[in-house]
């Protein structure tokens, strides 16, 4: 069993819509993983819940997929729901549709 937390706050940092947008590009390939998930994933991790709802806007309307599948088979939505801080990301992801 793992001691590390599922969700580490961020502190600190001003997320405006620019510095946002900037989570939307692709740091090249990551093995096993599609770019969609890895931003997602990039994105769930390096937010606050509130600038992870206006980054799943910014990347709908970029044509990115929030059902892309990791590298177990399952959606970002998928894996966080059994994470204890996620209920915000969750939430955020619903609403946009993914599954």
């Amino acid at each position: 069993m793992s001691t590390r937390k599922d969700k580490e706050k961020v502190l600190g940092e001003h997320f405006d819509d620019e510095r946002i947008k900037t989570f939307l590009q692709y740091t090249g390939p990551v093995k096993g993983i599609t770019a969609d998930y890895h931003l997602l994933e990039r994105a769930y991790r390096g937010m606050r819940s509130e600038n992870f709802a206006t980054f799943i806007t910014f990347f709908k309307e970029a044509g990115r997929d929030l059902n892309a599948v990791g590298p177990e088979g399952k959606t970002l939505l998928q894996t966080i729901k059994t994470h204890r801080l996620s209920d915000d990301y969750v939430q955020a992801l619903e609403a946009a549709g993914a599954q």
